[in-house]
């Protein structure tokens, strides 16, 4: 039997970890490492220091090679193969190095519960017929980071707020019947799809660590100056990882 440990560690730094997170890294017999080519290998390096700030001892690592999702075509039939092909690899990786069972980690960005697939990964594990238990210990969001860095609360006074990604809000547009709209997963500026008048913007990028980038004002104003920011972090550190909540005022 494998319990694998699903652990949100928020954008990666260290401080982001709750004591439950450190708890179930220390008492792992395994941890997966994932490891993206190309500008995205610096992930592996953050989620190593998070283990060398954490661990009270030494913990055996299993890194492998992260498949990329097939781009263009049908989104959702790409994504179920991606899938299908991640959860061969962490079975595969999990046989060879604990083939006598034990608890195997895995590092998630922000939580596993939001707009994250690992749970849904892990579940094809079952379906493949390696006996696992899976068990998820909550991490802080970048939604949180955003708020918090901002020092706003989430919801407008006695209103909703819809999170949603930068895919969708290009397909759709603004999302009906809400003031705000929370943006995950932006490859950049999805919202320059939408008529800025009106329309307030915050956002963050590498919330937490060293290079985190704060903006935050009108749209038409602030949307140039965070398409120039992302792109020089981009091109600074080689990734970024960013969010975004917008808010439509009705007295603007």
């Amino acid at each position: 039997m494998i319990h694998l440990d699903l652990i949100g560690i928020g954008t990666g730094n260290p401080d982001h970890l709750t004591r439950a997170a450190v708890r179930a890294l220390n008492a792992a017999d395994l941890i997966l490492v994932p490891v993206k080519g190309g500008e995205r290998a610096e992930l592996a390096h953050i989620r190593r220091a998070i283990m060398a700030a954490v661990l009270a001892a030494p913990v055996p690592t299993a890194a492998f090679a992260m498949p990329e999702r097939a781009s263009g075509g049908d989104y959702a039939r790409a994504v179920d193969h991606w899938h299908a092909a991640i959860a061969a690899l962490w079975a595969e990786t999990i046989a060879r190095h604990r083939p006598q069972g034990g608890r195997v980690a895995l590092m998630v960005w922000g939580d596993p519960s939001l707009y994250d697939s690992s749970l849904r990964i892990a579940a094809r594990l079952g379906a493949g017929g390696l006996a696992v238990r899976v068990s998820v210990v909550p991490g802080i969001t970048s939604l949180q980071l955003l708020t918090a860095a901002h020092a706003i609360p989430l919801n407008p006074l006695s209103g909703s707020v819809v999170i949603t990604t930068g895919r969708l809000l290009r397909a759709h547009g603004w999302p009906p019947g809400t003031a705000r709209v929370a943006v995950m997963l932006d490859a950049g500026g999805a919202f320059s799809v939408l008529d800025p008048a009106g329309v307030h913007i915050w956002w963050g990028a590498c919330l937490g660590l060293p290079q985190e980038a704060l903006i935050a004002g009108p749209l038409a104003e602030a949307g140039p100056r965070i398409l120039a920011e992302r792109a020089r972090l981009r091109d600074e550190h080689g990734w970024v990882m960013d969010i975004y909540l917008l808010e439509r005022r009705a007295d603007a």
